[in-house]
């Protein structure tokens, strides 16, 4: 299969040619081996300005680190995280295209998607036509979970009304954010997709035989990307995620809790895909990576889940069991302080919260959020490139 950045470099690059473009990018912009400004830089074009998501550039900045702009190779760099989240008029002006290109993870709070869409705002105000050279979702086109974004205000990491994993590509999420005006100002904004060929709903990372580079410092395997949509959410509660390990949301656990106790509860639930292997762990200050991780030097009682089958993982569903089994094993004197500011945030709604509060099993609360899902399957079918 080819990416749209891979077409779009067989055709010479000729929808660039003659243009002052800006490209949203970082350095997950491959082609093979080789980053697309190189692939540029050899073919005479390059752009005008260079505009980069949370992370930076390079891909190494760790999460919720601001930095500064930089040049690259006499171009101008932006970060479009921090206190400017969006390319200002000043930044566009002369620009007669914005191209995006960045390897995204499929996941609602993953920032790299709210970056596009404020991006294609700057560029609809200035009457500036956006192209998306679109990626492969590496959860498949298929996989959907998770309650739809409703009933919170919109934020950095929750910009839209679409479920944790929505299974679309970020070019035919771009079509739907623009199409069912899921930002304001969109309307009039001429959205070009550069489409890949020979991706299909069903792949998942693996099966696309593309190489794998980390879009962020803690997701740096497709095991990692597999999981984070559902063991990420741990990040807004008291128990560890993983980071400041060499397996991020592959682990989860809390100080003092039996290993073998939350294992065996998890194993009951029989989930497709994976198996959860009682270890005890000490997260470690990680520099560029997790400086400051949950329980840094304390040993952590938890659980590591092993894929056995990629294919039949449900990422949200075993991420929500995880947490409900860590909210029912952590001492009652503290779970009313398990749930930290920003969880709502990142699940959609109270609702998730709420259910785990209330004892319901991880099998109930999945199906409390079908019928969300099935209108949110209905919606975005006009929006999809791709077939199965």
């Amino acid at each position: 299969m080819k990416t749209g950045a891979e077409v779009l470099s067989e055709q010479d690059f000729l929808p660039l040619k003659g243009k002052n473009f800006a490209l949203v990018t970082n350095h997950s912009a491959l082609v093979g081996e080789v980053h697309l400004l190189d692939l540029m830089k050899k073919k005479g074009i390059m752009p005008t300005v260079i505009f980069t998501p949370e992370h930076g550039l390079k891909g190494t900045a760790e999460d919720g680190v601001q930095l500064a702009d930089d040049t690259s190779g006499g171009v101008p760099v932006i970060s479009l995280y921090g206190a400017v989240k969006q390319p200002r008029p000043e930044d566009l002006k002369g620009i007669d295209l914005v191209v995006f290109d960045i390897q995204d993870a499929g996941v609602r709070f993953y920032t790299y998607i709210s970056t596009m869409g404020l991006a294609m705002q700057a560029a609809a105000r200035e009457g500036i036509p956006f192209m998306v050279l679109d990626r492969p979702n590496p959860l498949g086109g298929e996989y959907v979970g998770g309650f739809v974004r409703d009933g919170l205000p919109a934020s950095f990491t929750s910009l839209y009304p679409v479920p944790i994993a929505h299974g679309m590509t970020v070019g035919e999420l771009a079509g739907m954010i623009k199409g069912e005006a899921m930002l304001p100002g969109l309307t009039q904004l001429d959205l070009k997709v550069v489409r890949m060929q020979g991706w299909q709903r069903s792949m998942r990372w693996p099966d696309t035989g593309l190489l794998w580079v980390a879009t962020s410092p803690n997701l740096a395997s497709f095991e990692s990307v597999l999981l984070y949509p559902g063991t990420g959410l741990l990040e807004g509660t008291s128990a560890s995620e993983g980071r400041g390990s060499t397996i991020p949301f592959q682990l989860a656990g809390w100080p003092g809790i039996d290993p073998l106790a939350l294992a065996a509860r998890l194993n009951s639930e029989q989930l497709r895909g994976v198996h959860f292997e009682p270890v005890q762990f000490t997260p470690l200050r990680m520099p560029g990576v997790s400086s400051a991780p949950k329980y840094r030097d304390r040993e952590v009682g938890g659980v590591r889940i092993d894929i056995t089958d990629y294919r039949k993982v449900s990422p949200v569903e075993t991420g929500v069991a995880v947490l409900s089994a860590l909210h029912a094993l952590v001492p009652e004197p503290v779970r009313p302080s398990f749930f930290r500011g920003g969880f709502d945030d990142m699940a959609g709604s109270a609702e998730l919260r709420k259910a785990v509060e209330r004892g319901e099993s991880a099998q109930a609360i999945a199906a409390s959020w079908n019928a969300e899902l099935s209108r949110f399957l209905a919606l975005r079918e006009g929006y999809l490139l791709y077939g199965e």
